[in-house]
Order: C-alpha cells, then structure tokens, then sequence
C-alpha cells in the first residue's frame, strides 16, 4: 500500500465530522463566502466619505478600462480602501492559517501564533526601530527579523532538552522568551521620549491597518503566500504530527524536520503580517477553532475554511473600526474586545453534552 493511503486509513478516526456531513460543509462554505463577498462590499463603501455602489462601479471600469483618472473618489477607492482592504485579508489570512498549524503540531486548539514569541520578537523590533528614528521600511524589517529571530531562539532552546516532551519543551520555552521580549518592550517604550516617541510605539503595539498602502505589502504578499502554499502542500504531514511523534514517525514522517518547516512557514506569516499591521490578537486562536467545529481536524478542509474565515472576520473587524465612530479604535483591540466574548460562548457552547 502507498505511503500516503497508509496515512490516510491512519488518521481517518480521528478527522473528521465533515467527512459524515457533506451538507453541512456546503452550507457552511455557501454562507462564509457570502460573508466574505459581503465584508468586502461594506468596507467599500463604509467610511467618513459616504460612496454608493455605482460610484465604485465607476472609479473600478474607469481604471481597468485605462481611462485617465482624477478626484477625490478615485483616490479614496484606489490608494485608500482597496489597499487596506487587501492588507486585511492577508492579516486575516496569514494569522488564521498559522494559528490552525500552531494548534495542530503543539496538539492544543487554545494556542495562538504568539505562543512561540512571534508577535512579542516583532513588537520589539519594530519599537527599537521608532526609537531609533527609523524610516517605516526599517520598521518592518526589524518587525520581520525579530519575528523570526524570537522563535528561532525559542526552537533552539526547546532542542536543547530533546529527553524530555518535545512539545511541552516548546511551549514552555515561548512562554518564557516572550516573556522577557516584552519584558523588553516594556524598557523601551520607559526610555522612549514621553510626547515624539512613545505615543507612536503605542498605538502601532495596538494593531491597526490605518495608512497602509500596496507599496508596504508588496513584499510581504509574495513571502505569506508562499509560506501558505507550502503549509497547504504539508497538509497532510501536519494530520500525521497531530498523533505522537512515534506513530507520525512509524507513518514515515521525519517529525523534526517536518515540525520545523511547518513551524518556520507558520512564523514566517505571522511576523510578515505584525511587520505592517502591528500586534492583532486573537484571529490565530479563535477563528480556527471555530473553523474546526465546523468543518472538522482535517487540515485539507480546516486550512482553507479557516483562511476565509480567518480574512473574513480581520475585514469585517476593520470595517467597525473604522466605522463605529469618529476616531479610529485600535483593531487589537477591538479583535480583543470581540474575540474574548465569543470565544468563551464558543467553548461554553462545545461543552453541552
């Protein structure tokens, strides 16, 4: 029997409810691509700069017909909105599908991308940045490369003490460096001048996608999806790292090496999205979770319901954000603020017998 039917007969046990309740996948997959169409339409339209639907119709024919352009509606659709709404659906996309890695491999559905230190690594390179004085495309950089260097340190760490649960060892070990990187960003933003410096730092530690252009995302785009594809084309071998590490290697997987490059791509989404959206809570631990109540542990139908789902809830969230009132709320905080809630009526409502 080939490699991949034996792995498949494997884990057939444990994934998934889809598999017995084809209508109910259907529906579900209906009714979120409806949401999506429908988020994508709102933030559109939703704005301090009231729009109607054949106005976008217009300033959209007008640019893809290659007419000259001009006014204030062309650049509110083109500069503003479109560009914003694009980084909210990478945001969504990027922080849902790690986080549906993340919980598969440490075997836990209440994790989050954060809980290898991605998120506290890239907030302290980006403060270090602004209290340097550093231009925004340093800023990212730095975002980027702490992202990555903090789980880095925290593998490093985790495989220094290979007799004993790997993945306990993992977890424990980022929990602690994020710890002490926030920790750090705590000293920076004392040191950080009080009125230039330290009002920046802490609304960009918030989260928010207010002034994002297309030139920001143009090198983040290409290094999340590729990082995606390659999550998507390991689907499987993340299915076969949900069981032990002797069963997943008895399945013919080499499990540190597969563990590693699913954790790198996992990361690599996770601090390009921090570097130009700042620290956003809760999509990596809450839309897979509702995803795979859903749709099941099968990460060939958890993975792509829970990236639609994931862009659909960032957009939507953004929407309100910017929309609830005059001034802008943070979306960390607002993710934080509706994600707490429903998460706990998620789990409360699972655990009915």
């Amino acid at each position: 029997m080939r490699r991949t039917d034996t792995m498949q007969q494997a884990i057939s046990p444990a994934i998934s409810l889809a598999q017995q309740t084809p209508k109910r996948i259907r529906i579900a997959w209906l009714l979120l691509l409806g949401i999506l169409l429908m988020a994508v339409m709102g933030a559109l339209l939703a704005g301090s700069f009231s729009v109607s639907f054949a106005e976008i119709g217009h300033v959209i024919y007008v640019r893809l017909a290659g007419m000259p352009q001009s006014g204030t509606l062309d650049t509110i659709i083109w500069q503003v909105r479109i560009p914003r709404i694009f980084a909210a659906l990478l945001l969504g996309t990027s922080l849902a599908a790690a986080g549906a890695v993340f919980q598969a491999l440490l075997r836990n559905p209440l994790v989050s991308p954060d809980i290898l230190g991605v998120s506290a690594g890239s907030g302290l390179g980006a403060v270090i940045a602004m209290l340097l004085g550093l231009s925004l495309f340093w800023l990212q950089v730095l975002a980027f490369l702490g992202g990555l260097a903090a789980v880095f340190l925290v593998y490093s760490i985790a495989s220094l003490l290979r007799q004993r649960d790997p993945i306990l060892m993992l977890v424990l070990a980022g929990i602690a460096i994020g710890t002490m990187l926030g920790a750090g960003i705590s000293v920076v933003k004392v040191i950080a001048d009080p009125y230039d410096q330290l009002p920046g730092i802490t609304y960009w530690l918030l989260g928010g996608l207010n002034g994002v252009s297309m030139a920001e995302l143009s090198w983040a785009a290409p290094l999340i999806l590729a990082a995606l594809t390659l999550v998507y084309l390991l689907r499987w071998h993340i299915n076969v790292l949900s069981f032990d590490d002797e069963q997943a290697s008895a399945l013919g997987i080499n499990v540190a090496q597969s563990r590693w490059v699913l954790i790198a791509a996992a990361t690599l989404m996770t601090a390009c999205a921090v570097s130009f959206s700042g620290i956003v809570g809760w999509v990596g631990l809450l839309v897979p979770h509702i995803a795979r109540l859903w749709v099941g542990p099968n990460m060939s139908r958890l993975l792509p319901f829970s990236i639609v789902l994931g862009a659909s809830f960032v957009l939507l969230t953004d929407t309100l954000a910017r929309s609830v009132s005059e001034l802008e709320l943070p979306l960390g905080v607002l993710t934080a603020l509706l994600g707490g809630p429903f998460f706990l009526f998620v789990l409360l409502r699972s655990n009915r017998p």
